[in-house]
């Protein structure tokens, strides 16, 4: 503790509470969303872009502390977690403190996002306290969507379609049809990531009663879904061709796939354990090649 009571070893356990690894799941989409304004549009204001980053961030870290405490406190987190140890579970934080650092972050995105929200309008709004209340509903209140199997539904839709759509509706005021392809194909990727430790963690939360998809329909559909989640962005890129008539954009992406099949490989050839978590690192890889070569393609067209 020091002069002013407060623990500095809190600090680190916070850092990694917030899952710095996976918050590339965030910000690639608005990143992705700031390029095909630019692109298609000729908009980009970087004041609007800090001031939508920034809330994305906050709501992905209280979305992480909040389930880091709730987990915990349901049973799921145990010392034979096969994942990254985390705060509550290892004793390294104590969920009350995950829970007040969850509203804190609620309280920062909120404030943040008043910018946009009074540079957009009301349908900002309209957005927003879905996302906000959902912070906390991935994992509690009385329906939560990570232990209804909808954690895959939240993902592709907040961390793909909205994202990537809702960055280019800030930038430029209209709803890009183009966006919400790219939303799709970035949703899909970033879902891998959250199916991916799904898969990993089957057994430990089946028992404690956390029934995701995986746990819900077994192995092989985990396996399927991961494939299915990881090749089909780079499928759907053929849209960019036959109905915006941007080549680059379907074809520069194309070498990423190879990431996706030797994910789908390792997850198909070896039992859930701890090897998951470097496929999990397969799964952020292929997201950042994919973003990387899509912005490649829209500034090269």
């Amino acid at each position: 503790m020091n002069e002013k009571g407060v623990n500095p070893s809190c600090f680190p356990a916070l850092f990694l509470a917030s899952r710095p690894k996976t918050l590339v799941a965030c910000i690639i989409p608005v990143c992705l969303g700031g390029v095909l304004s630019h692109s298609l549009a000729g908009e980009f204001s970087l004041y609007l872009f800090i001031f939508t980053l920034l809330p994305a961030l906050a709501i992905q870290v209280a979305t992480n502390f909040f389930n880091d405490a709730i987990d915990f406190r349901k049973g799921v987190d145990t010392d034979q977690r096969l994942g990254p140890a985390r705060m509550a579970g290892s004793g390294q934080l104590p969920p009350e403190s995950l829970l007040l650092a969850g509203i804190a972050f609620v309280m920062i995105a909120l404030t943040l996002a008043l910018v946009i929200v009074v540079e957009r309008g009301f349908i900002l709004v309209i957005i927003g306290i879905p996302s906000l209340l959902l912070t906390y509903g991935y994992t509690g209140g009385p329906f939560p969507l990570a232990y209804r199997g909808l954690g895959e539904l939240f993902v592709f839709c907040f961390f793909g379609i909205i994202a990537v759509s809702g960055t280019c509706f800030v930038q430029t005021g209209v709803w890009l049809p183009e966006s919400f392809l790219l939303g799709a194909q970035t949703g899909l990727l970033a879902t891998t990531l959250i199916a991916v430790n799904n898969a990993r963690d089957i057994a430990e939360d089946k028992a404690a009663g956390k029934m995701t998809l995986a746990a819900r329909f077994g192995l092989r559909f985990a396996r399927i879904e991961i494939a299915f989640l990881s090749l089909t962005p780079f499928f759907l890129g053929g849209l960019w061709w036959i109905f915006y008539d941007l080549p680059k954009v379907t074809l520069l992406p194309l070498p990423g796939i190879l990431l996706a099949f030797v994910l789908t490989r390792c997850v198909w050839r070896n039992a859930p354990g701890k090897s998951y978590n470097l496929y999990l690192s397969f799964s952020i890889l292929s997201l950042i090649a994919f973003s990387a070569l899509v912005t490649l393609g829209l500034l090269l067209e």
